[in-house]
C-alpha cells in the first residue's frame, strides 16, 4: 500500500468551511486512530486497535504483519510550521520503534 497521510488538518490554519470542515474532522479521526495503533505496536501492547478506523484496517498487514513498511516524514524549517514539524518527528520516532517478526 502507498498512503499519503498529508498531515493533520488544522481547521484554523486552513480556513476550511462547510464540507471541508467535516472532511478535516474525519481525516483527523483517522490519523488519531493510526497514532493509537502505532503507540500500541511500539509499546508491544497485547491489544492493537486496528478496527477503530478504515485506514488502520487497510494498513493492518503493513503495520502489524510481516511486511516491510517505510515512512517518509516531511517537515518544514519555517517558524510557523514548527509545532507540526516537531509532532511529525515524534510520530516518525514512534513508528521507528515498531518491530515485527
Amino acid at each position: 500500500h502507498f498512503v499519503d497521510l498529508a498531515g493533520s488538518e488544522r481547521l484554523k490554519k486552513t480556513g476550511a468551511e462547510g464540507q471541508q470542515v467535516k472532511e478535516g474532522i474525519q481525516i483527523n479521526k483517522g490519523l488519531f486512530a493510526l497514532s493509537q495503533v502505532i503507540t500500541a505496536l511500539s509499546q508491544k501492547k497485547p491489544h492493537v486497535p486496528f478496527r477503530d478506523s478504515i485506514i488502520t484496517r487497510l494498513l493492518q498487514d503493513s503495520l502489524g504483519g510481516n511486511a516491510r513498511t517505510v515512512l517518509i516524514a516531511c517537515v518544514s524549517p519555517a517558524d510557523d510550521n514548527k509545532d507540526e514539524s516537531i509532532q511529525t518527528l515524534r510520530y516518525a520516532s514512534q513508528v521507528r520503534n515498531i518491530k515485527n517478526k
